[in-house]
């Protein structure tokens, strides 16, 4: 199990201006835009935008904080996402912009690339005691509040920023007990 305190990722602003990202996790470690397996970062949005486009990736983005965005994603039906939406699943490599509802937000990204990996993101809601099935990574982020992670040695505690990633080579299960007011999420990953 490997710990990641928020303290501890990387925040790089962009090249447009427009807002800033922080890297959670990324396989290999060291990897960079060009040659990732799959990455988990999260971005603050300050402005209105296109997205960059990222060949041969698959993203799914969820909205941790602020009042949402309009994602148009290559000519389909423009999509509010806010806080409380379920994640959008889109390719990299389509043309994708944003427009904010009202003000910055805080979005939680995971991508793969199509071919070596592939991914689920799901918000964790509730107490849970989760198995691994067909899945070989999973990556707990606690976006806001505390989450209780057991299943290794000893319980380990999560703060807001903070994220686990975790291996079913090391263990079959985990559970995850969430605090008061807690927003977490889980991304699986897999070998495509």
């Amino acid at each position: 199990m490997q710990i990641i305190r928020a303290g501890s990722c990387r925040v790089t602003p962009w090249k447009n201006g427009g807002g800033s990202t922080t890297e959670i996790a990324v396989s290999p470690q060291g990897a960079t835009f060009d040659d990732f397996d799959w990455r988990i970062s999260m971005a603050c949005v300050g402005r209105d935008g296109p997205f960059s486009t990222f060949p041969q990736i698959d993203r799914t983005l969820a909205v941790l904080s602020g009042r949402g965005m309009i994602l148009t994603i290559d000519g389909r039906d423009p999509v509010t996402l806010t806080p409380e939406s379920e994640p959008v699943v889109f390719p990299g490599d389509v043309p994708t912009s944003a427009k904010l509802v009202a003000g910055d937000i805080l979005d939680l990204n995971v991508m793969t690339r199509r071919g070596r990996f592939t991914h689920r993101l799901q918000n964790v809601a509730e107490t849970a005691s989760l198995a691994f099935d067909a899945w070989e990574i999973a990556v707990v982020i606690s976006a806001r509040g505390r989450v209780q992670l057991s299943g290794g040695a000893e319980p380990v505690e999560l703060s807001g920023g903070d994220a686990a990633v975790l291996h079913k080579a090391t263990m079959t299960s985990f559970g995850l007990q969430l605090g008061h007011d807690c927003n977490c999420y889980l991304a699986w990953l897999r070998p495509a």
